[in-house]
């Protein structure tokens, strides 16, 4: 019977949650910064790779500070969760400056 270690799952969304926000908030920064580059790539790979080390990192470090391989749940899950409100806020804002042209 598997136990859940519900304590180390609370742990990594608590923590994986606000982190998750920052992914997404520099992903965003990153391609405002390379869609006004002349060396968009650049930007793109340097953004990606500061993202996800950062990201992993501390999900392998969160992790270690549980004792326990259920934070690593609870991380995962606040990163899907983060990924959702993105995916819909970018979304809803494409929406939002597409009606906004067509009623200019």
């Amino acid at each position: 019977m598997i136990t859940v270690d519900w304590q180390a799952v609370l742990l990594g969304f608590s923590v994986g949650l606000p982190l998750s926000a920052l992914f997404f908030i520099g992903l965003a920064w990153g391609m405002r910064r390379a869609l006004g580059s002349d060396r968009p790539g650049l930007w793109l790979m340097a953004s990606s790779f500061c993202r996800i080390a950062v990201l992993l990192g501390l999900g392998v470090l969160v992790t270690a500070y549980a004792g326990s391989n259920w934070a690593i749940a609870g991380y995962t899950l606040a990163f899907f969760m983060a990924r959702i409100v993105a995916v819909l806020w970018a979304r809803v804002g494409k929406a939002h400056t597409t009606a906004t042209q067509e009623g200019a």
